[in-house]
């Protein structure tokens, strides 16, 4: 190719990718061109947060459309018991009709929960891990490679299946989740480069909110797949989806404005104003020390887990409800399952703009927003889940009751999804790993405690099982209320990290000489 590559804001030319030939590098010189005569119509940090929020879909829809399609994998159970809560009168044609098993397996329920856990096992493992190094090295590759690995897991699934059945799956779920571990701590990490203050609420929010979104495409894409197609189709479609955000993800994304070679000098120069109090590019490495022993911390802590608890409940095991309880076929499960996250992420949107002008017009302290936003999303969804349960068989009513639930919960974006960055932006990969991770732990017992609770998928049982999430909504909601903070935390100053470890290192070296003089 002839001519130098242009190059932008004096940096080097676009980076040549393993993947990459002449051609790429072609068009990448015309776009940069282009950049440099025209400048940048849509801000850089928008296509991160777009990109980054397709990051979130993508990653939930790999993760959750097993849930949906486990129903079209498995042999119906055929129960010994009378429930008379959904009387066959109200089963669809569709679901009279006798069940084809090829290509079906014999799990029990018990399985079938050890199977959606198995992917948690994993995805906690690397939580920690994934947020130290997208916060030394960035979070491009910490995110992008792990995205790409559980997109190629996606794929295999239907030969894993057939080679190993519900062995092979539980493995391959693993492996999965060590791979999507990643995703939250090295998106926290760039969002703590790319998000100034007033726009925390509703850039994090937009990202975070791919979780909803990825759960809808899940569920009514896998619906309508399963309704035409055999269940494998599912993870072809998925995993091919994942892969093509891989490649897009590499060209157009960076860690951090300074590395990036398309931005605008206005655009670097507003970030920089507004982000260079609390956001640095090298801080000393992380105060754990002081982070454990931060109530803030754990109040965010208990919030994250009241939150995966009933989310994570809701969004493995809601598809075997309306299959199981309900009596909704493939194609229609998929839609009223899709339905509550659809309209959740609305809610999420929306109360994030609100959040921030609340916040930016002085009418609530960020800490109280936050508390705010994190209360409405879990004593709400609470509630209606409950009230769900007693609306027996009205599917109008129930799937009604659901759907507000889910609105009320979207609000937990703006309240303690972000709160995170509000706490220590310097360290908010790490942060988010480990608010994240144990907050995952949840996903290993809520399908266990539901295959235990709910064995024979009876209304009573269900109501059972979202008691316990409402009483686990109330009792982290407390906490949260009690200790959270939306102002950064004194440990996050890398002039005090720095001073207090050399005063520690200093008493330890007089202590010393102490000890010998007096030996």
């Amino acid at each position: 190719m002839s001519g130098a590559i242009p190059t932008v804001r004096g940096y080097p030319p676009f980076p040549y990718v393993a993947f990459g030939d002449d051609a790429i590098l072609a068009r990448q010189s015309l776009f940069a061109s282009k950049v440099t005569s025209h400048g940048s119509r849509l801000p850089q940090r928008w296509i991160f947060a777009i990109m980054g929020f397709l990051a979130v879909l993508n990653a939930y829809t790999m993760r959750i459309c097993l849930s949906i399609t486990i129903t079209e994998m498995t042999i119906p159970i055929d129960h010994n018991y009378t429930d008379s809560s959904c009387p066959d009168e109200i089963e669809s044609e569709a679901n009279n009709t006798t069940v084809d098993t090829t290509d079906r397996y014999d799990w029990d329920e018990r399985t079938q929960g050890l199977i959606l856990s198995s992917f948690y096992w994993g995805y906690v493992i690397t939580h920690l891990p994934g947020g130290m190094l997208a916060e030394r090295f960035g979070g491009k590759y910490s995110l992008g490679l792990g995205m790409l690995s559980t997109a190629i897991f996606t794929l295999l699934t239907p030969v894993v299946v057939k080679w190993g059945e519900a062995t092979g799956l539980v493995v391959l779920r693993i492996l999965m989740g060590l791979g999507e571990g990643t995703t939250f701590p090295a998106l926290n990490a760039m969002l703590a480069q790319w998000t100034p203050p007033e726009e925390r609420s509703v850039i994090g929010s937009l990202v975070f909110a791919g979780a909803q979104l990825g759960t809808v495409f899940a569920n009514l894409l896998s619906g309508l797949i399963l309704h035409d197609y055999s269940w494998p189709a599912v993870f072809y479609v998925f995993g091919g989806i994942g892969v093509l955000w891989f490649v897009t993800w590499v060209l157009i994304c960076y860690n951090n404005p300074d590395e990036h070679p398309f931005i605008s000098e206005k655009e670097v120069k507003f970030l920089h104003d507004r982000m260079n109090e609390h956001t640095h590019k090298k801080p000393p490495s992380v105060p754990w020390r002081h982070m454990l022993r931060s109530l803030p911390v754990w109040a965010l802590i208990a919030a994250q887990i009241g939150h995966d608890w009933g989310f994570f409940t809701l969004v493995t095991d809601l598809p075997k409800y309306m299959s199981s309880v309900l009596k909704y076929p493939i194609k229609s499960n998929g839609l009223v399952s899709a339905l509550p996250y659809l309209v959740m992420w609305f809610s999420s949107i929306g109360a994030s703009w609100l959040a921030d002008w609340m916040i930016t017009r002085g009418v609530m302290s960020r800490t109280n927003v936050r508390k705010l936003g994190t209360t409405i999303a879990s004593i709400g969804p609470g509630v209606f889940i409950i009230g769900a349960s007693y609306a027996s068989c009205d599917r109008t009513l129930v799937v009604a009751m659901f759907t507000i639930g889910m609105a009320l919960m979207g609000t937990f974006y703006p309240g303690m999804k972000v709160n995170g960055l509000d706490l220590s932006p310097n360290y908010s990969g790490t942060l988010m790993a480990l608010v994240n991770g144990i907050g995952a732990f949840t996903g290993i017992f809520t399908p266990y405690i539901v295959g235990e609770v709910a064995s024979e998928q009876t209304m009573m049982q269900w109501r059972t099982v979202f008691w316990i999430v409402l009483g686990v909504f109330i009792l982290t909601n407390i906490i949260f209320v009690l200790y959270a903070s939306g102002e950064v935390q004194y440990w996050n100053d890398p002039d005090f990290v720095i001073r207090d470890r050399e005063e520690r290192r200093r008493k330890k070296e007089e202590e010393k000489a102490e000890s010998g003089e007096k030996s």
